[in-house]
């Protein structure tokens, strides 16, 4: 696959004028941020409003993922964009190809976009996510949807309620301003697999649980799950904040951090995604490489952040005009240049909602995490995982943590805050 700007190749079929009209912001989106041209040339159904992408890259268990979609009820206008991607092709990948020659047709359309031959500077999860969202985009502004179609990402080791695609639908349509979701999900906890993957994802999934409850703790409003593999966006916001990137990890939290502050971001925990907890290491950082570390490692324990670094930052925004004199958090405010930043947001704000508001799109998610990575760093040093969530839930085994941890964040609703 040649990048857009390469000039190189040119895939897909002309588009017609009623479709150039309809995507005057999306092509807008293309010319500054598209990475390739167009890449499906089947016709695009005029009821399409709910497209799932999945990137692919050395997964054994492609169609098993696929077989979960298909077993979800069934709703009109949905297709399935599979992205094969990956440096240079790949003996995996080419098996992925083949078996979803012989799978079955599914109730909802299926495509495939092959792309094998991406740069190594950026061949990844990311960029594969960004080619399948941005064909989304296509293929829903072609029907007049470019503003309200849905793109929902999913992951090609993953398994689904069978009201998966129903619920997130529900949403858009009882949201209309919802710019995006999080959707619940649950690592399995026990299965075929050696025990201690079992015994590793139940703490990883307790730090990501743990981590999302220590910053609701300190108040902060974009306080949010960002799983690739369960959430979704409307095509409208995604176009409007710069699409997807190419980052290698983290892709997903760097994305919904550009959706989330936009306002009205919701949950769906009324169904469930099941990703894989097996062992990966496709990427510097993720589910796959915390599980392969615990594993390898002799202590059986997964570390993680200390709650006094959440402690200081619940203080913080309690009353920004106090900050304490915790030397952590006084040094780490001094590089972000806190009291000019401070007195530029009230000259910018004349009531306290508009401040806040301010202030949370500047001290925002990734300011948060910087925090924790220095207090920790600094001062806290890391904890391990139960040792944290047992003192912000009180004391418990991992998997009973866990279960508490999901029970209470299944019930959340943003309304609450």
């Amino acid at each position: 696959m040649a990048a857009k700007h390469s000039g190189k190749e040119e895939i897909g079929k002309q588009r017609c004028g009623a479709y150039r009209h309809a995507v005057a912001d999306a092509h807008f989106y293309f010319e500054r941020f598209g990475w390739c041209e167009r890449q499906l040339a089947a016709p695009v159904p005029t009821d399409l409003r709910l497209v799932v992408v999945i990137p692919c890259h050395d997964e054994p268990d492609l169609i098993g993922s696929l077989n979960s979609l298909q077993e979800c009820d069934p709703i009109d206008g949905v297709e399935v964009i599979v992205v094969i991607n990956g440096a240079e092709p790949d003996a995996q990948n080419e098996r992925s190809r083949s078996e979803l020659r012989e799978w079955i047709k599914p109730w909802f359309g299926l495509h495939v976009i092959e792309a094998n031959n991406l740069p190594r500077k950026h061949a990844g999860v990311g960029l594969a996510r960004k080619i399948g969202m941005d064909e989304a985009v296509r293929r829903l502004a072609e029907v007049g949807r470019e503003e309200h179609g849905v793109i929902v990402c999913y992951d090609a080791d993953c398994r689904c309620d069978s009201n998966l695609l129903g619920e997130i639908s529900n949403h858009f349509e009882s949201n209309p301003n919802s710019p995006g979701c999080s959707v619940y999900f649950e690592h399995p906890l026990s299965g075929d697999l050696e025990p201690q993957i079992y015994e590793a994802i139940t703490q990883y999934e307790l730090h990501l649980r743990y981590y999302l409850e220590a910053c609701r703790f300190t108040g902060h409003p974009f306080a949010y799950h960002t799983i690739g593999s369960s959430m979704a966006v409307r095509s409208g916001a995604y176009i409007r904040q710069g699409g997807m990137n190419k980052r290698k990890a983290g892709e997903d939290f760097y994305f919904l951090h550009k959706i989330i502050p936009l306002g009205e971001f919701g949950e769906v925990n009324t169904t469930r995604v099941i990703p894989s907890p097996r062992i990966s290491d496709r990427v510097p950082f993720g589910t796959g490489r915390a599980v392969g570390e615990f594993c390898a490692g002799s202590d059986n324990v997964l570390r993680s952040y200390p709650l006094e670094a959440f402690r200081d930052l619940k203080q913080l925004f309690a009353d920004v005009n106090s900050p304490t004199n915790k030397s952590p958090l006084r040094e780490f405010l001094s590089e972000i240049r806190f009291e000019e930043n401070l007195a530029e947001i009230r000259r910018q704000t004349s009531n306290d909602t508009a401040f806040q508001k301010r202030f949370f799109r500047w001290f925002d998610a990734f300011t948060l995490m910087k925090y924790v990575h220095h207090a920790r760093d600094t001062k806290y040093g890391a904890p391990p995982v139960t040792e944290a969530a047992g003192e912000l839930m009180g004391p418990g085994e991992p998997r009973e943590l866990l279960l508490a941890l999901r029970s209470r964040q299944r019930e959340f609703s943003p309304a609450e805050r």
